[in-house]
């Protein structure tokens, strides 16, 4: 009889830290994350120190930050192949390994590691093939698009159903005699923001949070290009009025809740088989959404709505009796955690590449002081108290309190110039380290020509047209 501990990791597309009701938000139904939080451990500052989907996935497999594996768009898969990954690890050790859903590779079907894998991809081929009439994601809306549209299947019907009723068949059909590794991978709440009817039907009327704005962003010509980059490629979030922006978040919400239904299929589905106690369920999300927050949509950023992300861990073992079951872990977390958390856990004693920075999320001494992070030409660094933004586009500075102001509110770069030297200087150092070539001869941060918002808008807008018969892993 094998006893290590199952893995499960389950990841979102877009979600933000605080869109979890046990975090606090009560205008969200999520009972089964609630679960999750009332029965483990809930990081309250966790990042993706690359909130782009491409980069925070190679950087879960590889257990690097992007600045350090090396891609920091959304434009391939290369720190996977010169390294081992998460599932090639795992599968090495004896663990049946499976992917299931989004996996958001480059090319498409290399498994990196793992023995077996079901894409998106093959929940639109195999509709396409046998039920054209009743396939998700029919109306037309485009793959970042903000503008909320209904789901043109029932919720029985959609990706987010198929991903998990796949991933139940998995359990029913693997290997019994050894320890699994799955890892279930859901496309919402990444735009379009379709929840079925029924699931919009249960926001129709729900207030909603405000929508945030800061001393540097009432007016969004104010917002350095750099930063508003990601909302002109994308979605034009500043075009919204505040009520549009209500019922965007309101959709964005029932996707969330649409799946945080679906996902009591899963947990019930491993308590039915008796896999509750030697299973670590991991859950996270690659990046969040700005939601029109500061005038902003989409992801990129370094803001908390973009780059703070939900993270609970669920141990294994005799789990009950622990006292740390129900609470809450404030320490500086991030995706490049889970590979070494997950090994750990399986008894895997394989030495991690130097550059690996990720802490085991369950041993309480180990830490941090800071989170790194780049994506494309937007820099940051996050400690307990302070976060440093800078974009490179350009140019612009964003300082925070983010104790004082979780909302960031208030931008302090003007007012504390020595904590922007200091973090900007440990940034430099950090990417110098890493053979960064964003450094340049005399050790500043290479700067590009400032484009006009205009420019960037009307050459670069991509508001993700792809349809059903897409031969890419990148519907939703």
């Amino acid at each position: 009889m094998n006893h290590r501990p199952n893995i499960v990791l389950i990841t979102t597309d877009q979600q933000r830290f605080d869109a979890i009701h046990a975090a606090g938000n009560t205008s969200i139904f999520t009972p089964h994350l609630n679960w999750l939080c009332d029965t483990g451990i809930r990081f309250s500052r966790a990042y993706s120190d690359c909130p782009l989907c491409m980069p925070a996935r190679a950087t879960i497999m590889t257990g690097l930050p992007a600045y350090r594996h090396g891609s920091v768009g959304n434009d391939q898969s290369e720190p996977m192949r010169a390294r081992p990954t998460l599932a090639s690890y795992l599968t090495a050790a004896g663990y049946e390994t499976r992917a299931q859903g989004k996996m958001h590779f480059e090319p498409m079907r290399n498994k990196f590691g793992f023995e077996t894998m079901e894409l998106s991809h093959d929940y639109y081929r195999q509709r396409q093939q046998t039920q054209p009439a009743r396939c998700g994601a029919q109306h037309g809306q485009g793959q970042n698009e903000m503008e909320p549209v209904l789901g043109s299947v029932s919720s029985n019907e959609t990706l987010t159903r198929w991903v998990v009723d796949r991933s139940i068949d998995f359990l029913d059909t693997r290997d019994p005699e050894r320890p699994f590794f799955l890892w279930s991978s859901i496309s919402k709440p990444h735009p379009p923001f379709d929840p079925s009817p029924e699931f919009w039907e249960i926001y129709r009327d729900m207030p909603m949070p405000e929508v945030v704005k800061g001393d540097w962003s009432q007016d969004f010509d104010m917002i350095p290009v750099g930063f508003r980059q990601p909302t002109a490629h994308l979605n034009s979030a500043h075009r919204f009025s505040r009520e549009q922006l209500i019922r965007i978040r309101r959709a964005y919400y029932a996707c969330i809740t649409e799946i945080d239904t679906t996902l009591g299929r899963l947990f019930t589905a491993l308590r039915e088989r008796g896999l509750l106690k030697n299973t670590l369920i991991l859950f996270t999300s690659d990046h969040g959404e700005m939601l029109g927050d500061h005038g902003l949509g989409g992801k990129s950023l370094f803001l908390e709505p973009s780059a703070h992300v939900p993270l609970l861990v669920r141990p294994p073992g005799e789990w009950d009796t622990d006292p740390r079951r129900g609470t809450v872990d404030h320490r500086l977390t991030c995706l490049a955690d889970l590979l070494p958390t997950c090994l750990n856990a399986a008894g895997i004693t394989a030495t991690p590449p130097p550059e690996a920075s990720g802490i085991n999320l369950l041993d309480s001494s180990a830490g941090r002081s800071a989170v790194i992070g780049q994506c494309g030409k937007t820099f940051a660094v996050i400690e307990e108290r302070w976060k440093y933004t800078c974009t490179t586009l350009g140019h612009g500075e964003l300082l925070f309190d983010v104790l004082a102001d979780p909302l960031e509110k208030n931008n302090l770069a003007a007012r504390h110039p020595e904590q922007c030297s200091r973090m900007r200087s440990l940034l430099i150092e950090e990417l110098r380290a890493a053979g960064s070539p964003q450094i340049a001869a005399d050790g500043s941060l290479i700067q590009h020509p400032e484009p006009s918002f205009e420019d960037i808008r009307r050459w670069t807008a991509w508001p993700g047209f792809h349809s059903n018969t897409s031969t890419t892993d990148l519907l939703h």
